[in-house]
């Protein structure tokens, strides 16, 4: 077999009440002072205190940077560092989901590295580590916190730079479900189906390999088995623990082995419209699933068998596969994802959006070879139902 290397924070912290362990995991660290890189909707839901009187019974001094948007910019990233520098951190706590924790990964590259968030664009850009990361995760979604991805939107372009970069990696994770039961609905069922399209692409990916196969495949079993009830009930501690272990796994799979086309074309749709992220993924999944379904039938079968279809009456292996696009629909349909057409997308962009989508670093990894004229085509199946 090939040799491969595998990328994941060398401690990860995951199940209820574990938050509060990070007071020591701070003073291992040996370091002085935190930027805290989180956003305004946890400062005001009380989350970021739940945190800071952790940070504060321990003794240790933070400075909070809150102003991270929910599609984190360069601006975002350029008033954090200045706040780093300006305050003296050596290191950086970043709460919250997706947003804050790639805002902290940008921040801790170019406070190691200088230069502007844009020279990072791509695959292994950096030359130096980041700065220590403590990376607490508020929703089961991004997975963020366990990656070595993160991505910025240039305001400017109107485009979402990905980076895939192993000296972004967290130095710690944390992933506690109590911290996620006050995220309402809409929000849990969005990072939720982006945790599920983690999963999926990551088991199909043409990177994928006998451990990422493993992992992803549980991590769907979880999803599927959790996420409903916790959009439900955001009170259910035991559905927010499976999903942060769906979301956690997720995420080990897909930094590992890539992703694919529904990750390249919802970035398109969240820097051109400002479409949360996985919302976007969750709408576009089904289609692409349907695109790639000939490519990998016996792996669609599977990941069906894992939503909890009964395969076993399908009359072939792609029969079975198919059944991986209803359950996928029939899910987003429970949560509340709205179509294509209920957003502000405009099919009129599509061939712009695909143009760009052709050059994001996801699209290397699907599993079938994929033109800018099939991405033109589903985005506007998507648009059209």
């Amino acid at each position: 077999m090939a040799v491969r290397r595998l990328y994941w924070p060398a401690i990860n912290l995951i199940g209820p009440g574990c938050v509060k362990e990070i007071g020591q995991e701070v003073i291992n660290l040996g370091k002085t002072k935190a930027l805290f890189v989180t956003d305004k909707v946890l400062n005001q839901i009380g989350v970021v205190k739940q945190v800071t009187d952790v940070l504060d019974a321990s003794g240790i001094t933070y400075v909070v940077y809150d102003d991270v948007k929910p599609n984190p910019t360069t601006q975002n990233v350029n008033d954090g560092l200045a706040l780093y520098k300006e305050a003296g951190c050596d290191f950086i706590i970043s709460l919250g989901g997706g947003s804050p924790q790639d805002a902290a990964k940008a921040i801790g590259i170019l406070s190691t590295n200088g230069g502007n968030i844009v020279d990072y664009e791509g695959i292994g850009k950096s030359k130096n580590k980041s700065a220590p990361i403590i990376a607490i995760n508020t929703t089961a979604g991004t997975a963020s916190e366990v990656t070595v991805n993160y991505v910025i939107t240039d305001e400017h372009r109107k485009i979402k730079m990905v980076m895939v970069d192993p000296n972004s990696l967290a130095t710690v994770a944390v992933n506690d479900p109590e911290l996620m039961v006050k995220k309402p609905k809409g929000l849990t069922a969005a990072t939720g189906m982006d945790a599920l399209t983690h999963a999926v692409e990551a088991y199909v990916t043409a990177g994928a390999f006998p451990l990422s196969d493993a992992i992803a495949l549980q991590a769907i079993k979880f999803i599927a088995n959790s996420l409903e009830k916790a959009v439900n009930n955001g009170a259910d501690v035991e559905a927010r623990s499976e999903m942060a272990w769906g979301s956690f796994t997720a995420g080990l799979s897909f930094s590992n082995c890539g992703l694919g086309i529904v990750h390249s074309m919802a970035h398109q749709l969240g820097s051109e419209y400002d479409l949360p992220h996985g919302v976007a993924n969750a709408i576009l999944l089904p289609y692409i699933m349907e695109f790639n379904l000939d490519s990998a039938p016996k792996k669609f079968a599977e990941i069906a068998a894992a939503m909890g279809e009964d395969t076993s009456k399908a009359a072939n292996e792609l029969e079975a596969a198919k059944l991986a696009l209803e359950a996928v629909r029939k899910l987003s349909k429970a949560v509340g994802i709205p179509s294509l057409k209920e957003t502000s997308f405009n099919p009129d962009d599509a061939a712009k959006l695909a143009a760009q989508a052709m050059n994001d670093v996801c699209t290397g990894g699907n599993p079938k070879p994929v033109t800018a004229e099939d991405m033109i085509a589903l985005y506007l199946k998507a648009y059209n139902g």
